[in-house]
């Protein structure tokens, strides 16, 4: 009897170990594929930033030279303001890469 139940587990080991391993690389592939997204979140973090930035001071520096041109009652630089409000709407798609991304890797 004292055979039989060391011979059970043994197998009850080996079994668990079997699937300990096999976990093991299931687990590592899953997290493979959430640094690469983790990877993909931060650059999307980072131009999201970036575009903030550069079209918010292309908007302002439009809005100012505006400003200053009273007297010739019109848009002295009108690219300015178009590029920063392009810019507002790539910033807006990247902002929702950024939660998707982000919320993916849950």
């Amino acid at each position: 009897m004292v055979k039989v139940g060391g011979f059970f587990v043994c197998l009850l080991i080996v079994a668990m170990d079997i699937v300990a391993g096999i976990l093991g690389i299931e687990a590592e592939l899953e997290q493979n594929k959430v640094k690469q997204l983790r990877q993909l979140s931060l650059a999307c973090l980072v131009f999201t930033w970036i575009i903030l930035a550069v079209g918010l001071s292309m908007l302002v520096i439009g809005t100012w030279s505006n400003h200053k041109s009273r007297a010739s009652c019109g848009f002295t630089h009108h690219h300015f303001l178009s590029i920063g409000g392009i810019l507002c709407f790539v910033h807006g798609l990247f902002c929702v890469a950024y939660y998707i991304t982000t919320t993916s890797s849950d």
